[in-house]
């Protein structure tokens, strides 16, 4: 027999009126995880240039350096995967926000390298977790016409983390001396991070946990009456979604433990799915385009100032094609705007690699350079900046998608550390063309995957996209 809720009956306009500003409250405080991501993704961009001079660091040290924040969250994706499955979405959100500001102030304070890569790899634990738990949280909390949307703010979230740290990041290097920027500087760019990090603790008292992590723990109550706030459906339909949770849930109980659910045929091959697209959105170039961004500019050109300043202008790139992401991903579905969003990077890339074989690159060439850099961080929030982590999010059964989902977000963070690690030696050695030039062979791979294995997933219910596969 289905259960029916309590919850008070409003009136047409009340309901139109009231469950969506519950459902933006909501999606709204728990995508703030994402500018925790996206401040740290984009804080070391400024400090690279000047953090080097204190300790006396090598390319391949200010590298790992770089690298300790994915390294970090390879570990912290799958703790938060395991954990979200046991005791909630909720508490283990609480506990990233804690790990990001704890290591904002250690960095802020090293007195050494050894202290400066702790606290970088504690809040890569953080990272790690946030970056699992937010976008699955967001997924199972959305109502299915508008989850491609409601999981991209995540990604949005990313986006004025940088663009906020870019901008704070110029402010401090373009507002003081050298000399300053290298013993101070630096330091102020990372203790600024402790700012999002309680903003974020803080705000998570106000939403509720996860309705389809409820009714697995026997809470379908609870769950129905977050699942009748966030979404303009009937009782009866809501009394639907959750017997249809529970049977997918029955389901997977019978199946067995994770391991034997994970190599069934149509969860091997969603996995398969998710975790390739996890590796292929770092092999895209972005990550190493987001922390060396600077660097690359005065390669092209410009001035220490100007890169900052030019810097600041991909954060906000980023914003404003994150946002066009969102109105188009339920629209236009996920498959099209992840193939044409991986060719059209691929184009920028070997234009990239083309510009920087000019033995001698004019101003016009400069220009060009920043232009292309702009428009692949354009192609790139619009399709698998945000896509890859919708994805994730859906395409996993109930039961295990908290540990499913930890799997590939781990790829995604070991991509991360690769890239991270790799690129200033990748420029040292192979040169500007030939590190471009296969960023750019691997964004044609990545269209050419999801045009021949991924299905589409718009328009369907969690349980409907696990029925699917």
């Amino acid at each position: 027999m289905k259960a029916t809720t309590n919850a008070t009956p409003l009136s047409s306009k009340e309901h139109k009126r009231a469950y969506p500003k519950y459902l933006t409250l909501t999606v709204f405080v728990a995508a703030l995880g994402g500018l925790l991501f996206g401040y740290d993704q984009g804080v070391m961009s400024g400090a690279v240039s000047f953090i080097g001079h204190s300790f006396k660091m090598s390319s391949g040290l200010l590298g790992f350096i770089s690298g300790c924040i994915p390294l970090g969250a390879m570990v912290g994706c799958l703790i938060a995967g395991y954990l979200a499955d046991k005791i909630g979405r909720k508490l283990m959100m609480f506990v990233s926000a804690i790990f990001f500001a704890l290591s904002g102030v250690g960095c802020a304070v090293a007195p050494s390298v050894g202290i400066l890569i702790a606290s970088r790899l504690l809040g890569g634990l953080g990272i790690g977790m946030v970056s699992t738990l937010v976008p699955l949280y967001i997924a199972e909390i959305s109502p299915k016409n508008v989850r491609g949307k409601m999981v991209g703010s995540y990604q949005l979230a990313v986006a004025t983390g940088i663009f906020i740290v870019y901008l704070v990041n110029a402010l401090i290097a373009n507002t003081h001396t050298m000399e300053w920027n290298q013993n101070v500087g630096w330091r102020m760019m990372f203790m600024a991070a402790i700012i999002p990090g309680i903003l974020f603790f803080g705000l998570l008292f106000l939403i509720p946990e996860s309705p389809r992590y409820l009714i697995s723990k026997h809470q379908d109550e609870e769950a129905r009456k977050i699942m009748t706030r966030v979404s303009y459906e009937s009782s009866q339909t809501i009394n639907n979604e959750v017997e249809s949770v529970k049977d997918s849930l029955k389901e997977e109980n019978n199946s067995g433990n994770f391991w034997k659910e994970i190599i069934k045929k149509g969860t091997r091959m969603a996995l398969f799915i998710a975790i390739m697209c996890s590796i292929f959105q770092q092999l895209t170039g972005v990550s190493a385009v987001a922390y060396y961004a600077p660097v690359i500019f005065k390669n092209a050109g410009a001035g220490t100032d100007a890169a900052m300043v030019e810097t600041v202008l991909i954060g906000l790139v980023k914003v404003i094609f994150v946002a066009f992401f969102m109105g188009m991903i339920d629209k236009l579905g996920r498959k099209r705007l992840l193939k044409w969003g991986g060719y059209g990077m691929a184009i920028c890339m070997f234009l990239l690699a083309y510009c920087f074989s000019q033995s001698d690159m004019s101003k016009a060439f400069d220009i060009f350079v920043i232009a292309l850099i702009i428009i692949h961080t354009s192609f790139f929030e619009m399709s698998w900046g945000g896509g890859a982590w919708v994805l994730i999010s859906e395409m996993l059964p109930n039961k295990i998608r908290g540990r499913a989902s930890s799997l590939a977000s781990f790829a995604l963070w070991g991509a991360t550390y690769a890239v991270t690690q790799l690129f200033p030696m990748m420029l040292d050695n192979l040169g500007d063309v030939w590190t471009f030039a296969i960023f750019g062979i691997f964004c044609v791979i990545m269209g050419l995957f999801i045009h021949f294995f991924f299905k589409e997933t718009a328009g369907k219910s969690l349980e409907e996209i696990q029925e699917s596969k």
